[in-house]
């Protein structure tokens, strides 16, 4: 059994799920993105919509993480992608400037 604090974990198949979940939630909220800057005269709501897109993945992310670890799985992999997608909700708060 892998202790939790081991820096040893191997689990290719949650990573590459990990890495199409966040690319995922990217994609979607840079079509959001894209929309608001097309519409241009839709407020900040549009752009703060990017924003709530990054935090429901990052949240989505962490009860991955939450599961995975119930079930005894390699659940750092996901609470890296949730805190990754928290760092670009972060980031986009930027955007409504």
């Amino acid at each position: 059994m892998t202790n939790d604090v081991e820096k040893r974990w191997n689990d290719p198949a949650a990573l590459r799920g990990a890495g199409v979940y966040i690319t995922g939630v990217v994609v979607i909220a840079g079509i959001w993105l894209v929309i608001a800057l097309t519409v241009g005269s839709a407020g900040l709501a549009w752009t703060f919509g990017v924003t709530a897109i990054l935090l429901c993945g990052g949240v989505g992310a962490l009860i991955r993480a939450y599961r995975v670890w119930r079930r005894g799985g390699s659940w750092p992999i996901w609470q890296g992608a949730g805190w990754l997608l928290f760092a670009l909700m972060l980031a986009s708060l930027g955007l409504a400037t």
